[in-house]
């Protein structure tokens, strides 16, 4: 069992070309959008380099990272204020509705972070995640077990977020297109050279954790089944896969 004490990755060290693989996804943002659509505020948290953004909608971004902040810009993102989840700097009920968007599992105190974004919404709080149960079910598993468990150890479970966030729930599997403009892990199981890239690694927090020799080694052993063909025998089908619902969810919670 990996033991993470700070779950949270230095996207102000490693994170400078995030935006130029981290990019929303259109058919991923439509389970979103339909989410938030009568929202006339919308808080967005953990916002990165602004993914997911409802456009043509009032948002306010909460980001801590310099480095994320600085590519909003340049992604012509209205700026970010630097806060963050644990401590949001707004009143009770500011907002309708609120988003976070795959950046729990970067809080050191994710039920306080959770709780925040309950205390500043009226209506409801959206959060997209993978569920640590079903990351067994994707091949890269078999590759990048060492990844795998570091995934394990800092994502919390759906329940966990339900729990947090009180009030009604309900959970929407998200499936993956095969061309899915937005580079997590999942997102290439139909492109698997691309994690030979390390550029494309260091979109990929959890590899963040993992250090730059035993990477190598790790992308190794897919490096290796790909060029004898044995990838293909075992998972060739997913190259013409359209789709692929395997870990990632929405979690939609109503007051």
């Amino acid at each position: 069992m990996v033991k993470i004490d700070n779950p949270a990755f230095n996207y102000d060290k490693y994170g400078k070309k995030y935006s130029g693989h981290r990019q929303t996804d259109e058919r991923i943002a439509a389970y979103i959008y339909r989410e938030l659509a009568d929202a006339k505020t919308i808080l967005n948290v953990g916002a990165g380099s602004g993914s997911y953004e409802p456009p043509g909608q009032y948002v306010i971004a909460v980001e801590p990272s310099i480095a994320m902040r600085e590519q909003r810009i340049k992604n012509n993102k209205v700026p970010a204020v630097n806060a963050k989840a644990g401590d949001l700097p707004f009143d009770n009920n500011s907002f309708d509705a609120s988003m976070a968007m795959i950046t729990v599992h970067h809080w050191p105190d994710m039920d306080k972070g959770l709780k925040e974004l309950r205390r500043v919404t009226r209506q409801q709080v959206i959060v997209m995640t993978f569920d640590p149960g079903q990351l067994d079910n994707f091949w890269n598993a078999e590759y990048f077990p060492e990844v795998i468990a570091v995934e394990k150890a800092r994502y919390p479970t759906i329940e966990f977020i339900k729990n947090s966030l009180g009030g009604n729930c309900h959970v929407i599997p998200i499936p993956i297109p095969l061309d899915c403009k937005d580079g997590f892990q999942e997102a290439f199981y139909g492109r698997p050279e691309a994690f030979l890239e390390k550029e494309v690694r260091l979109s990929q927090s959890a590899w963040g954790f993992i250090p730059d020799e035993k990477q190598s080694a790790i992308v190794e052993r897919l490096k290796v089944d790909l060029e004898n063909g044995n990838w293909d025998k075992k998972y060739g089908h997913f190259r013409t896969q359209e789709t692929f619902t395997c870990a990632l969810r929405l979690i939609v919670s109503i007051p």
